[in-house]
């Protein structure tokens, strides 16, 4: 028994510990972007830690509008029971609304990419689950990761993790412009059976719209 309680401690160590991660690893990209070799670590304008290239030569001053492509879910998920489609679709919906509403207080926002545009390309990626005995979620774009942890313990069952990946793009030109990896950790849940609701990770999803808002602002103000 004692063997049994002592190996229950390692394990439930051991996916805490995986957990606790907040910068996304090498491993954990998506293919989304095409180039991933120039990310460096970096922090985001609330402080939290991303992934993030920037050209060197970048001159937002010769933008005059943002074109906020729809957020694609990469790679294509399969829905769940914990994840039914209707929270995908929200999902991208909901960061698609929180970009335009952030972007849009700085720039006008334009109904297609073209000259003097800088156009934002998102993507809801995954977040891998390597946890032995748990069901990997790596095709889905959020993963729930069981953290086997009891309700007597005092901490809830499920955490719910989302990723996300975004290229910037010349409209004139096509060319990369500037490039960012991370994630977050939404609300948990009560149990490894609730459903997750797009409320869920709804403060992920503006907090990361903020940040992009609040690095525009301060490259542009260099």
């Amino acid at each position: 028994m004692k063997i049994v309680l002592f190996m229950s401690s390692l394990y439930i160590a051991s996916v805490l510990t995986g957990c606790s991660s907040k910068l996304t690893q090498p491993d954990e990209y998506s293919g989304f972007l095409k180039d991933y070799s120039q990310l460096e670590e970096s922090r985001s304008p609330s402080g939290a830690a991303v992934m993030r290239w920037i050209d060197p030569t970048l001159n937002l001053n010769k933008y005059t509008s943002f074109y906020v492509e729809p957020s694609q879910l990469y790679p294509k998920p399969q829905p769940t029971q914990k994840i039914p489609q209707s929270t995908l679709q929200g999902i991208t919906s909901y960061y698609d609304q929180a970009l335009k509403r952030e972007l849009g207080k700085s720039l006008s926002l334009a109904k297609s990419p073209g000259p003097r545009t800088l156009i934002v390309r998102p993507a809801i990626t995954a977040v891998s689950s390597k946890t032995e005995g748990l069901k990997p979620y790596e095709v889905l774009p959020i993963a729930l990761v069981a953290a086997a942890v009891s309700a007597a313990s005092g901490i809830r069952d499920q955490e719910t993790n989302i990723g996300t990946e975004a290229a910037f793009i010349d409209g004139e030109n096509n060319r990369v412009v500037a490039q960012v990896v991370r994630k977050g950790a939404g609300e948990p849940l009560e149990n490894n059976s609730q459903v997750m609701k797009v409320a869920d990770v709804r403060k992920v999803l503006d907090g990361w719209a903020s940040d992009l808002h609040q690095s525009y602002l301060k490259l542009k103000a260099k």
